[in-house]
Order: C-alpha cells, then structure tokens, then sequence
C-alpha cells in the first residue's frame, strides 16, 4: 500500500516537474519584469535562477532557507548559535522577497553568506545545488517546493523543516488525492520536522509524515533579539526623549481596511488625552505613505519615520514607513495592537516582539497561524494578550489602560512573563534536535 502511495507521488512529481520544464522561458521573463517593478533586486535577481554572486568557500555548508521576513527573522538565532558553536562550519543564508533582504542582511553575522533562492524550477534548482553543494537544508515553516526538496533528497542532502506549520487551508488542498500523494512523498524525504505546535504535529503525521522525524523545541519566533547597531540604539533613544510624558499606544503591522478601527480609536483617545500619540506600522511602507498623505489633507498632524521628521508637541501620528524596525519600536510604548488580526481572511502576525518588550497587548480574533502563540500566552496567564471584537473594545480597553497605571502595569508584567516562559531554551532545543537529526547525517555522509 505505501508502495503504491509513493508511486502515485512519484508519478505526480513528475507531472510537476514537466510542467516546471516548460514554464522555465516565461520565468525568467517573468522575474524580469518583477525586476521592472522593484520586486526583485536589480543587479542580483539572476540569483533566483541559480546563478551566484558570491565564491563558495571551502569546507562544508548549511543552507538556510525562508521566504520572507518573519521566517528569515526567526532562523537568525539559530544561525547565530550554529556559527558560535560551529565555527568550521560555512553559513548559506536565502530568502526571496526583497523586504526581507533589506533588513536581513544587516542582522546575519558577517561571515553568513547571503544569496536570493532559486525559483523551483529543475534548472534552477540543478545550478544552485551543484554550486553550492549544501551539506544539508534547513527550511523554514512551510517552503515545500518539489523541485528543491526531490533533487536535495537525490543528491544525498539532509533536509529538516523548522518551526513547521500548515495552514488550515493548505491542510484542506493537500488532503485531496492529488497533492496528497505529492505531500507525503516530499514530507517522506525529510530527516527533521520541527512543527510549531501539537496542531502542527498532527496535520503533519496526517499528510503521512513519519512520525519518527517528529520532535519539538518550541516556537522559534519567540527568540526574539535586540542587537542594534549604535545609530539605530541613537534613533530610538531619541525617539523615547520625544515620547516622554505623553500617552503612548502602537498599532503594528496594520493592513489595508484596519486603519479605521485604529484612527477611530485615536479620535476618541484625542479628546480625553490631548498629549497622545499614536504609533501606526503598516505592514507595508508603501501603505503609510499613503496613509500620511492622506490624514494631512484630512488636517492630522503626522510626523513620518523615512522622512526622520521629529515628533512635536502638536503632532499626534507618528507614521512608521520603514522595515524592520519593529522590534526596537515596541521598547517606546506601553500597549501594542498587533494588526492583520482585525478583518476576515488575515492571519495575524507575531506577538512576542511585543511581549518581549512587555508590552500590553491587543489583537483582533483573526489570527490565523498565530493562534496558537495568542492560546499559548493566555494559558500561561489570561491577561498576557487580549483579544478583542473592534473599534469599541479596544477603544474600551485602552482608556482603562490609561487610567489605571496599576491595570497597566499587570498587564505589562503578564506579556513579558510569559514570553520568557516561552522562550526559554527554544534555540536550545532547536540547535540539539539539528546536531542530533542533521549534522550527525550530513557531515558523516557528505565530508
């Protein structure tokens, strides 16, 4: 029967792999014209297509890979520990959306090599591989593209998947017979799966990963660090100068449709606080520029970040329109709302950056993935994040916030406490399940 299940697989990867033959012309037109529209970089876009920009050193290599900026972010504590506790090792670091190689490339240490991920295509893929020759791939959340894991698996390259997790809908596409099969057969390839949760776990084992390959540490995404360069500790520092004496909240990764809870609540805030500001991050700088532009001809007064405006007494926006900047901005307020969690069909975003800098935290109910990481704080203790319906509730809750510094205070404490209870020992876990199921196989096989 499991035979029979990894022929169909096979069979279906194929289908796949023909497909992804015939589609190679039209992408690298396709990436060209990304290109045009700032998607992809302008020098270093043949990169996508397997072609590198960098030597390759000597000696063996791990290749971590993310898609985008949250995933990348949360793979750095693990890189950062594996170049302190391998130092003979070399550190190939990929991701493919430019977002992410904006901020990423300032937080990697400096002997990580960094390139763009190869489309999957077999070609692409082919030229990446036999370049870099990865001693093994580590692959975060849910990057689970044929080409890439069927040639590593043929080439004798150790594959693990961290801080795994498919979606409720993905779940529901792989289910069917025929990505089923696909599924399983690339899940079969794997010598490490690191699920996000016991939810994660079971979808896995259900798409038939083998259970064996199964282990936890914990989400990576709590690992959260706050090493900043002396400029940008200079730029916040002076920010909390600015800030000073003045009511504070933060709305964070905010997207298209949720700004109007938030200006709704900083109307109402206004009135009985006249010295507030609100911090507004959307989730793309593209959408505070405009937002900027048009709360100035409403008659706002709003301070831009990329402009390095200062925040006067008489403003009462500060509008964030820069990447990855986050982390540090949630050291100047006292309560953050976490956004994408405010409309049907988001998906939340991650709330421990905010936990960490003890913050007391808001979310909307639409959370998505980061269900289990709003669950996970509350059982830990109920008043670490509080989820709430819409504009009034938080309106709500935030006036009790601010007339009541003891309230404050509890509620601070509760964030901050259980993500340290959370935290603790997750790139532990993670690194010793990596040496144990990764580096054991890989180094022995390949060096």
């Amino acid at each position: 029967m499991a035979a029979t299940g990894a022929a169909k697989g096979r069979l279906v990867y194929n289908i796949y792999k023909a497909f992804s033959y015939a589609l190679s012309p039209l992408l690298r037109l396709h990436l060209q014209l990304r290109k045009l529209r700032g998607l992809e970089h302008p020098t270093r876009w043949p990169e996508r297509l397997g072609r590198p920009s960098l030597p390759r050193p000597p000696g063996p290599l791990l290749w971590f890979h993310a898609v985008s900026l949250g995933e990348g972010m949360a793979a750095i504590p693990v890189i950062k520990r594996c170049v302190q506790c391998r130092p003979d090792l070399n550190i190939l670091m990929t991701t493919t959306t430019m977002s992410a190689f904006e901020v990423i490339k300032n937080q990697l240490p400096s002997n990580v090599l960094y390139q763009f991920s190869p489309v999957d295509t077999p070609a692409a893929v082919d030229a990446f591989l036999g370049y870099w020759k990865p001693n093994a791939v580590m692959i975060m959340e849910n990057e689970l593209w044929p080409n890439l894991i069927m040639i590593s698996s043929r080439k004798g390259i150790a594959l693990a998947l961290l801080n795994a997790r498919i979606s409720a809908k993905s779940f529901r596409r792989w289910s069917a017979p025929v990505l089923f099969r696909l599924i399983s057969l690339l899940l079969s390839k794997f010598s490490l799966i690191v699920p996000l949760s016991n939810v994660q776990a079971i979808r896995l084992q259900l798409l038939q990963a083998p259970p064996s390959i199964i282990n936890f540490s914990g989400d990576l995404k709590y690992a959260v660090g706050y090493d900043i360069c002396n400029e940008e500790q200079g730029s916040i520092n002076d920010l909390k100068t600015q800030l000073a004496n003045r009511h504070v909240w933060m709305a964070s990764s905010i997207h298209r449709g949720e700004e109007e809870v938030i200006l709704g609540v900083h109307k109402v805030l206004l009135q009985m606080y006249p010295d507030l500001l609100t911090i507004i991050v959307p989730r793309y700088p593209q959408h505070g520029q405009e937002l900027a532009q048009e709360l100035q001809k409403e008659g706002h007064n709003v301070a831009l970040r990329s402009k390095h405006q200062r925040i006067t007494p008489g403003e009462n926006i500060y509008l964030v329109d820069t990447l990855g900047e986050l982390r540090q901005l949630y050291l100047l307020t006292p309560v953050a709302v976490i956004g994408g969690s405010f409309c049907p069909g988001f998906a939340g975003h991650n709330i421990s950056e905010a936990a960490a800098a003890c913050c007391a935290i808001f979310t909307g109910y639409h959370v998505g993935h980061f269900s289990h990481m709003v669950h996970e704080m509350q059982l830990l203790n109920p008043l670490s994040v509080l989820q709430v319906s819409g504009k009034s509730d938080l309106q709500a809750n935030i006036i009790e916030l601010f007339g009541n510094a003891r309230v404050l205070e509890t509620r601070r404490m509760a964030a901050g406490q259980a993500f340290h209870a959370l935290s603790s020992g997750v790139i532990t876990n993670a690194w010793n399940l990596i040496k144990i199921h990764i580096l054991g196989q890989a180094l022995a096989e390949r060096i």
